[in-house]
């Protein structure tokens, strides 16, 4: 922590494609971290490798955050505006001896790793340069000089001590031929000048802590604490990717999932508080500890972020659904309805339906009106029903469809008076109303619906009917 006792996290994303589902938890826990300590979380965009790194990504990733609601106290920061800081510390580390130049050219260091590698040796650089001398020119990388014997040794929150043999490490490079600085170097010297006290990332980065160690010393920079969440795999226990299914936030996003349900499946990967499945904001803020966070990677489920999000969908706020829905009801080329019309159509078909994709998709009679299929309308439109449909129509063609009490109790005295049983009218007006087979309660459709609509699509079955009749 800083001297005022101030806990500051961050997360550091690369650009270079959108935010990947093991980036989002990690940014998650790193969030979660700083707010539960009531410190700060930084954001910073490493994104000095011109070649893959686009603005593009940035903005995506950016956009991701958002939508998750990991708010960032700082940033975002861009390694890419910071070159002459890590330009000036790798001229302080060569004033000091703890860097040199080399010359060796990418094909004289690969015919020394086969030969090292035929030898049954380790394929590390061999410190040629390290003695030279030399200063800057075509070509030439600046490497680290670093200790041959001893270990190199850092606590991890989740890990515990991790020790490696200073000989298994190699004079890494710290500047390339092309002047751009290496991730191990940027990475250590923005950690220390933003102050950061907990680096919570990957344990993909665990081989890479002890080459940033060995710079935070040499720099006389303080070690942060470290914490290596595990990594997250797909159902065959390999590392999760696209054959997996969709592994970005922002294809979960555009499939209709809501960022809390994404938040709350993606915490409770490799972190848990007793049995407990759901969790508000709030308490996840007052419960996570990175301390209780496993060590053994955890398996992507998407059955229960399904299950989730269902849950979310369930109990969510309707109106909040309602002004997330239009944006799926264009993609379609569905006409967008006023507020309040979407807001109905959530109330009856939510409790059916697991993403806000799966709403329009379930209940898309509400929003286009199209005739039944063919075989839908042969199966449940029969003749015999010509009378009921008449009468039906007559009784409630004047009414207010959303006065359900008045809408029931029409439906009843047509069946009394008519002796047939519910079931034999309800299916066959389920179709005429939504063209399928399975729908919310005939009185939840006819309410929402409204008069118009649904008496326009009953007049359409009862012309078919009649049509029938008059061939038979």
């Amino acid at each position: 922590m800083m001297k005022d006792g101030t806990v500051r996290t961050r997360f550091a994303p690369s650009p270079t494609g959108y935010l990947h589902i093991g980036g989002a938890r990690t940014a998650l826990f790193s969030w979660l971290h700083a707010r539960h300590e009531g410190g700060a979380f930084i954001l910073r965009v490493e994104d000095t490798d011109a070649q893959r790194s686009t603005k593009e990504s940035s903005l995506q990733i950016l956009k991701a955050m958002e939508w998750l609601g990991l708010e960032w106290d700082e940033g975002p920061i861009y390694q890419s505006q910071r070159l002459d800081i890590y330009r000036s510390y790798v001229q302080k580390l060569l004033d000091e001896g703890k860097a040199y130049w080399c010359e060796c050219t990418p094909e004289e260091l690969e015919a020394k790793r086969k030969t090292a590698l035929e030898k049954g040796e380790k394929p590390k650089y061999d410190l040629t340069c390290r003695s030279k001398g030399l200063g800057p020119g075509p070509g030439r990388v600046v490497r680290m000089a670093l200790p041959s014997s001893g270990f190199t040794s850092f606590d991890d929150m989740i890990k515990g001590r991790i020790s490696v043999d200073n000989a298994e490490l190699d004079d890494f490079i710290l500047l390339r031929s092309d002047g751009m600085p290496t991730y191990n170097l940027v990475v250590v010297i923005d950690d220390a000048l933003m102050n950061i006290t907990h680096v919570i990332r990957g344990d993909d980065h665990v081989n890479n802590t002890p080459r940033q160690v060995l710079i935070y010393e040499a720099l006389q920079f303080d070690l942060p604490c470290f914490a290596h969440v595990p990594m997250i795999l797909g159902s065959d226990k390999t590392r999760l990717s696209k054959r997996h299914g969709a592994t970005s936030v922002t294809a979960y996003k555009d499939m209709g999932y809501l960022p809390e349900a994404l938040v709350n499946y993606l915490v409770r990967l490799s972190w848990s508080h007793g049995d407990q499945e759901i969790f508000s904001r709030q308490e996840l803020i007052d419960l996570f500890d990175i301390r209780d966070v496993g060590k053994s990677a955890a398996v992507f489920n998407p059955e229960k972020l399904l299950w989730l999000n269902h849950h979310y969908i369930k109990t969510g706020d309707p109106d909040r659904l309602a002004r997330l829905l239009p944006d799926f009801l264009t993609a379609r080329g569905y006409p967008v309805p006023d507020h309040s019309y979407i807001r109905r159509v959530i109330v009856d078909v939510r409790e059916r339906t697991k993403t806000l994709e799966e709403i329009v998709d379930f209940g898309d009679f509400y929003f286009i009106d199209r005739e039944p299929p063919a075989e839908l309308k042969e199966s449940f439109f029969k003749p015999e029903l010509l009378q009921p449909f008449r009468m039906l129509i007559e009784r409630i063609e004047n009414l207010d469809l959303s006065e359900k009490t008045a809408v029931e109790g029409a439906v009843k005295s047509l069946l009394d008076e008519t002796g047939i049983k519910f079931k034999v009218l309800a299916q066959p007006m389920r179709v005429a109303l939504t063209g399928k087979t399975v729908s919310p309660g005939i009185f939840e459709v006819l309410a929402t619906l409204g008069t118009e609509r649904a008496v326009g699509r009953l007049k359409r079955a009862l012309a078919y009917m009649e049509q029938k009749s008059e061939n038979t």
